[in-house]
């Protein structure tokens, strides 16, 4: 079974998303992972935030030497304005 979750608001820190049902063994490109995230600049939004963002993610667990271990994989978007929003 295929499941994920997210966690984190847009003023936060980062945003998270856990993904669970991966088998061991897959290759994952994070190049190719950061291109796609890139298209998101290119496409579809409702503010200009999207022209300045630039959004890159981080695997924090579950694929080692760019290989999938079968464990729970962590992602991680920084929100590289979070501290413009620390302010009430």
């Amino acid at each position: 079974m295929f499941r994920f979750l997210t966690a984190g608001e847009s003023h936060g820190q980062c945003l998270t998303a856990l993904v669970e049902g991966i088998p061991a063994g897959l290759k994952i490109n994070l190049d190719e992972v950061n291109r796609q995230m890139a298209r998101r600049q290119k496409g579809y939004g409702r503010g200009g935030r999207m022209s300045i963002e630039t959004d890159k993610v981080d695997i924090l667990s579950g694929v080692r030497f760019g290989e999938t271990m079968g464990d729970p994989i962590t992602l991680r978007v920084v929100n590289k304005d979070w501290e413009n929003w620390t302010d009430r």
